[in-house]
């Protein structure tokens, strides 16, 4: 069983790669371990926490439920990949709103906001809310979150117009 790998295909933050890799590792495993993307954090393994988030073909999951067989094929952007020569809105947002503390929660609360303003570029409160609820932080009470993202969508609208 050690020696049985499957091939994959897939794009991450803009990237071609092709890996060997075991049927049983999660993506959260391959992205940290063998692509070196350490921004997606290994929080719980459950899919409780958030900590893993990644958008995979543009919709948020927890990289520590899914196979990386599962990604074969497929588009994947990691937190590193939000920057593209400058900070993302949502990162820009996020610094400047002080909505960063230890920053274990950061990168997944970062691509579910960036997830969210994809499908709402004008969410309320109650619905940033509920676009985060599945990442955790334990050092906030999310008011900054809120704030940060509420400050990215109104930059990203105007970036639009």
């Amino acid at each position: 069983m050690e020696g049985m790998k499957q091939i994959i295909r897939l794009v991450v933050n803009g990237d071609p790669y092709e890996l060997a890799v075991a049927p049983w590792r999660t993506l959260v495993d391959v992205l940290r371990e063998d692509l070196r993307l350490t921004g997606t954090k290994k929080g719980c393994g459950d899919g409780d926490c958030g900590a893993c988030t990644v958008l995979l073909d543009g919709r948020s999951v927890n990289s520590c439920l899914v196979l990386a067989v599962e990604a074969d094929g497929r588009e994947v952007v990691t937190v590193e990949g939000l920057a593209r020569g400058k900070l993302h809105p949502v990162q820009q947002a996020f610094v400047e709103k002080g909505a960063i503390q230890c920053g274990f929660c950061t990168p997944g609360m970062e691509l579910a906001a960036v997830n969210l303003l994809s499908h709402n570029p004008d969410p309320t409160e109650e619905e940033i809310r509920a676009g985060l609820s599945g990442n955790l932080c334990r050092c906030t009470g999310y008011a900054k979150i809120v704030e940060a993202i509420r400050d990215a969508a109104a930059r990203m609208r105007q970036e639009r117009e």
